[in-house]
């Protein structure tokens, strides 16, 4: 474990302590901060490369919002730091034996997959997170943590390219999933390692297989559809089950990638969002 000379943890920039047990986590910089602007006091503020931390109380429940900037890949430097915060002892950099359960609840933007989703004030919690980027393989107990069913008929039916990453299906925490994503709309999440090209979007390069969104969202499991596509879930829910933490995504979807909708001024959608999910979360 790295940290830096005034001993906090490498990426982050924090020390135990500075964070609270509920944290949202957000992509964006910016929303971390209209995240903060929530809350009735905010004791704790600091930044480091695109992560930027705040923590404060919202109606006496101590809280903290983290941005972790686009991807599976920040999302796993996060997840895995925010844990040693807890469980982690800094001065020995060996586990503790008693380990901190964490609520971690992502806060996002993403596109639907659906065609009755609509871009306005259209919010989705994600039962399961279903990643194609492959993260799930490089963690020795990654299978254990899957939902094995889940996957394989998703590999089957979708045909899959044996020259992708294998994807992997993980469930959101079900308290979580019950607080937070009360009354909202549910499915399966695809989390995509990249915004173009692996969500079939074509700028000067070709897509190797424009036929994903397609297929993906006449999949079917257990009576859930595939209803959006983003590019973080997946990870936050292996790393989260493999840690024994919590965690749940719900997205305000600002485009539809089946009617080609789009909302480019979703920030009243978002603060409806945002306060709705800080009020579900004080029960935590």
């Amino acid at each position: 474990m790295v940290l830096n000379t005034d001993g906090s943890v490498y990426h982050l920039k924090l020390k135990p302590g500075d964070v609270a047990e509920t944290i949202f986590l957000v992509g964006d910089p910016a929303r971390a901060k209209i995240i903060s602007t929530f809350f009735d006091s905010v004791e704790l503020e600091q930044s480091n490369r695109e992560i930027n931390t705040f923590t404060g109380f919202y109606k006496g429940k101590r809280m903290s919002v983290l941005s972790t900037g686009m991807g599976t890949d920040n999302i796993e430097i996060v997840v895995n730091e925010l844990d040693a915060l807890f469980n982690i002892d800094f001065e020995t950099r060996l586990p503790r034996q008693e380990t901190v359960s964490l609520n971690l609840i992502r806060i996002g933007t993403s596109g639907g997959l659906q065609p009755d989703i609509s871009v306005d004030n259209s919010f989705v919690v994600s039962k399961y997170g279903l990643g194609l980027d492959g993260l799930a393989y490089f963690y020795e107990k990654g299978p254990l943590v899957m939902e094995r069913e889940l996957t394989s008929s998703f590999i089957n039916q979708m045909d899959w390219d044996r020259d992708l990453p294998k994807p992997y299906a993980v469930k959101a925490s079900s308290r979580l999933h019950e607080i937070i994503g009360r009354k909202w709309r549910t499915g399966i999440t695809l989390t995509a390692p990249g915004f173009y090209a692996p969500q079939g979007r074509e700028l000067r390069l070709k897509v190797a297989d424009n036929t994903i969104i397609d297929r993906a969202r006449n999949f079917k499991y257990s009576g859930y559809q595939v209803t959006n596509f983003e590019m973080e879930t997946s990870a936050l829910y292996l790393l989260s089950a493999l840690l024994g933490h919590q965690a749940v995504t719900v997205c305000d979807i600002i485009a539809n990638r089946i009617t080609g909708d789009f909302n480019q001024d979703y920030h009243a959608s978002m603060k409806v969002l945002i306060q709705t999910v800080l009020d579900r979360a004080v029960n935590l």
